[in-house]
């Protein structure tokens, strides 16, 4: 399912918060144990080298909150990302343990000043808890996430030249059947990609 804006306006947010806080922040982490996906994984090293785990599950209504997917909360800190709206609907359903960050947008002319289109602000503190995974395996499943978003910056940075030729006619057959027109007179990726070729 695809996200919507607002989740998409979150997840930018939490991201530089958590860039600020001087933490490593990664997207869509398999946990270990079968204990599902979180929608952002942050590590934070302590002077001391221990490592703090927080799990951040974005939810943008109340459907979504109530849904049956499981929630990945196995962090030392674990926190929803909520928009303001949404939050007061939902306060009293919240785990007394678990965090709340609330988005607040900022108006239109200072969003197109900034990198984010809104900022996160803590209104409720998660409580510390044991990891509820191995932190080995939860360390592996980070730093596989971590390769996987370098994987995708890769293919961005050097075009096709990364992707198989299997999986390039893949995509073009999809598109073909999607009504992606391969022969419109406009420069398309076909075009990209008999060029680069």
């Amino acid at each position: 399912m695809s996200k919507t804006q607002l989740t998409l306006d979150i997840e930018e947010a939490l991201y530089f918060y958590e860039q600020e806080h001087g933490e490593i922040v990664v997207e869509e982490v398999s946990m270990p144990d079968d204990h599902g996906i979180v929608d952002t994984l942050a590590l934070r090293t302590k002077p001391d080298g221990t490592k703090e785990f927080r799990c951040y599950e974005v939810k943008v209504s109340k459907s979504d909150f109530r849904s049956t997917a499981k929630l990945s909360f196995v962090g030392h800190y674990n926190y929803y990302a909520l928009p303001q709206d949404l939050y007061e609907q939902i306060k009293e359903e919240i785990p007394s343990h678990i965090g709340v960050l609330l988005y607040l947008p900022f108006d239109e002319k200072l969003s197109e000043e900034t990198l984010a289109k809104g900022r996160l602000s803590i209104v409720k503190k998660a409580s510390r808890q044991e990891l509820l995974v191995d932190e080995e395996q939860l360390m592996n499943s980070f730093l596989h996430s971590l390769f996987r978003e370098v994987k995708k910056a890769k293919r961005v940075e050097k075009g096709l030249q990364l992707y198989s030729s299997e999986e390039l006619f893949r995509e073009l057959t999809r598109r073909k059947k999607s009504g992606y027109d391969v022969m419109n007179y406009g420069y398309n990726f076909y075009d990209k990609m008999t060029d680069e070729l």
